[in-house]
């Protein structure tokens, strides 16, 4: 039924398609269809409708988000007019009162400078959607934040894709993020980049957020672990468990700092710093008490740095 219905759909947006209009109106998935509009206000447009092709001889009548349509609107093939941003779940029955056919969602989308006012923006080099990836067996994952005012709004759809290839990706149970899983092989050169769109919702307004990024771009190590010492003065730490090896091949490299007590890993007032390749470091510095950090990024990469593992270090022992 699907089928018939999309195909018939089509068909109608197609006829329509000399109206400069019907120009802004897409099939997005099934049963979706968006309504690409300049402006919010004193937008008036028919947007065609059909109930589906099996029922081209049956007494359609059309509801909206639950309601009938005053004055009633009957037809298989249909056009209701949508103005600004009302759009809204049309819905085709036999009768005013009876058994449910099939159904359209009109979604609006301001074209063509798509606002973006759903999804917070994190910041202006990273736009509205964050991805990290933990090593290169092609595991992502992307997060967005909505609006205060928009706390409501829904995922519609979610396309990931490398050079027109699909990548599964599921959807988080709260809707503020994905989990993907790309099939390339970690040894092989990463010639094109992966395409995140992110279709989402508040009531009938729709706006498309995307993110386009290789994975030696957000690869991210997990908290370096098992950072030690024996001395106050020689520390020594692991590779990430879920780090891709060989460890050769997928080098990290090591930044290390030493603050005075009291101050953050993430202080600018540091006492010592270095950059090591070396899973250990040996510490100079006068003061008995500080905190000794470390943190790590790929080696042959410009991707992200990896969260602080940190030591303090107090004049009689190491907390």
């Amino acid at each position: 039924m699907r089928s018939l219905f999309l195909a018939a759909l089509c068909a109608v947006l197609c006829c329509a398609s000399s109206d400069s209009h019907q120009e802004n109106i897409e099939i997005l998935m099934d049963n979706v269809v968006v309504l690409r509009v300049p402006d919010a206000q004193g937008t008036k447009v028919d947007v065609p409708l059909t109930c589906g092709e099996v029922y081209q001889n049956q007494p359609v009548f059309w509801k909206r988000n639950g309601e009938e349509l005053k004055p009633s609107l009957q037809g298989n093939q249909v056009n209701v007019l949508v103005e600004e941003m009302i759009g809204g779940n049309y819905t085709c029955h036999l009768s005013p009162n009876g058994e449910y056919l099939n159904h359209t969602v009109i979604m609006i989308q301001l074209d063509p400078d798509n606002r973006t006012v759903i999804l917070e923006e994190k910041s202006p080099e990273e736009g509205h959607i964050h991805c990290s990836a933990p090593n290169y067996k092609g595991s992502f994952h992307c997060t967005w934040t909505r609006a205060q005012f928009r706390s409501n709004a829904a995922v519609l759809l979610v396309k990931a894709e490398r050079y027109m290839e699909n990548i599964p990706c599921e959807l988080n149970a709260d809707g503020s993020g994905i989990h993907c899983q790309d099939t390339d092989c970690p040894f092989k050169e990463e010639e094109h980049s992966i395409s995140v769109t992110v279709y989402i919702h508040s009531f009938s307004l729709l706006e498309a957020y995307t993110k386009s990024f290789y994975l030696r771009e957000i690869v991210t190590p997990a908290k370096l672990p098992n950072l030690m010492t024996s001395d106050r003065k020689v520390f020594s730490w692991d590779y990430p468990e879920s780090w891709e090896k060989p460890c050769a091949f997928f080098g990290l490299q090591f930044q290390v700092k030493a603050f005075h007590k009291g101050d953050s890993c993430n202080s600018e007032e540091h006492i010592m710093q270095n950059i090591t390749d070396e899973t250990k470091c040996e510490v100079n510095v006068k003061t008995k008490r500080f905190v000794f950090c470390v943190r790590a990024k790929d080696k042959f990469t410009n991707g992200p740095w990896s969260q602080w593992s940190q030591y303090i270090v107090d004049k009689h022992k190491v907390i």
